[in-house]
């Protein structure tokens, strides 16, 4: 197996950041290079329909395996981000206008790829005045009429420069599962994820468990950044004082020389250890593995996600 190489930034000129040593990657992060009938017949789709994928534009390792069975995670309001986090590979810089056709060609997209769950997820879009709210609904809405079977996931930005009212217009389209990650622990954000609040993004949470407490909730974070154990401990605890139910664990992998640098290559063993852990604590579903991307099997996780809820419950 030869690693999979990770596509360029595609706005060089948009980054200013010093070069950063990526070290070699152990035997456990090495993947296939993407390639096979499925994987070009889901770059077909997302060619033809004119969208974006958080896979190509964030360099997800995953994007061969889950392509092969038509699962793209597609990224919507354009490919260009108003934030500059140091750990992302999306391109930083003044977006262009939202396309109100965007939405209908999500849907017809899904419908053509026969998905039975859909994650949908964005750039920040601080130039909105709702942060880009009335699109995730619009596109949801679009999906429930095109593919009325298919669950849909999103992940969505912080909403962190919006009125209350733009995170209350998403969770009214009744996503099945509401995703915003944490990213990093608290100490992180000035370096990592700058742009935003922690406290913020976990209060964002909460609100969506006051608003609709049958809705799932879902956050990731990375690791390999520079936390410690006793961070990661403290972010899941926070998650669950929000009643956050699913948690998602991977691998900080450095985009290209100009990101963030890892800190070090966290091993299986500890990873199983977060995942015992965070079960401990109350998590409904969690995903703790290098490779762990937010919705890297985020299909049949969901499936266990409901089944879990049905357990305890009766359990109760």
């Amino acid at each position: 197996m030869r690693d999979l190489k990770l596509p360029e930034q595609r706005h060089p000129e948009k980054a200013h950041r010093p070069d950063n040593a990526q070290p070699r990657k152990p035997s456990w992060i090495r993947v296939k290079a993407p390639g096979g009938k499925g994987y070009t017949e889901t770059r077909d789709i997302m060619r033809s329909h004119k969208l974006t994928t958080v896979c190509e534009e964030a360099g997800c390792p995953n994007v061969g395996e889950c392509w092969s069975q038509g699962h793209a995670t597609m990224m919507i309001m354009g490919e260009i981000c108003t934030r500059g986090c140091t750990f992302c590979n999306v391109a930083t810089g003044k977006p262009d206008a939202l396309d109100a056709f965007e939405p209908g060609r999500v849907a017809d997209a899904v419908k053509k790829l026969g998905l039975n769950h859909v994650v949908i997820t964005s750039v920040d879009r601080d130039d909105v005045e709702d942060g880009g709210a009335e699109h995730f609904a619009m596109t949801i809405r679009a999906i429930r009429r095109h593919a009325p079977d298919t669950t849909i996931e999103i992940l969505t930005p912080d909403f962190l420069k919006c009125a209350p009212e733009a995170l209350e217009t998403v969770v009214a389209a009744r996503p099945d599962v509401f995703n915003h990650n944490l990213e990093t622990v608290p100490g992180l954000y000035p370096t990592v994820r700058p742009g935003a609040r922690y406290f913020h993004s976990l209060r964002l949470l909460q609100r969506v468990k006051e608003l609709d407490p049958s809705m799932f909730t879902k956050s990731g974070i990375m690791v390999g950044l520079g936390e410690d154990r006793q961070g990661v401990m403290q972010v899941m605890d926070d998650m669950r004082a929000a009643d956050v139910d699913f948690l998602t664990i991977g691998q900080y992998l450095q985009p290209t020389p100009k990101h963030h640098t890892v800190d070090r290559f966290v091993t299986p063993e500890e990873f199983k250890a977060y995942e015992k852990a965070a079960y401990g604590k109350g998590f409904l579903m969690v995903s703790a593995t290098p490779l762990t991307r937010s919705s890297y099997h985020a299909g049949d996780d969901f499936a266990r996600l409901r089944e879990n809820r049905m357990a305890r419950l009766a359990e109760a």
